[in-house]
């Protein structure tokens, strides 16, 4: 079973919460984390140049035909399917 890691208490709290309790990654283990990035739009194929360049291991996945076919400008709710939040 996947463990989602999902901060307890309500919804609005969350992100806060999280970002008072993680953990920070030293620069010289940085290469020790895989990142995993679905989507090649803009968003994506910027968040995948910009942790490998901070020293990450990126694997970039995408559906389309081409990288370059990502639909970035008319990309509405993306963000949502990214939080799993239930019941959203």
């Amino acid at each position: 079973m996947i463990e989602s890691k999902i901060p307890p208490g309500p919804i609005q709290d969350k992100w806060t919460q999280y970002k008072a309790t993680c953990r920070l990654i030293n620069p010289a283990n940085r290469r020790k984390y895989r990142v995993i990035v679905v989507g090649t739009g803009l968003a994506g194929s910027s968040c995948a140049a910009s942790l490998s360049e901070l020293g990450f291991q990126v694997d970039v996945f995408t559906f389309h035909e081409s990288p370059r076919r990502a639909h970035s400008v008319a990309a509405q709710g993306g963000i949502n399917a990214a939080k799993d939040y239930k019941n959203d």
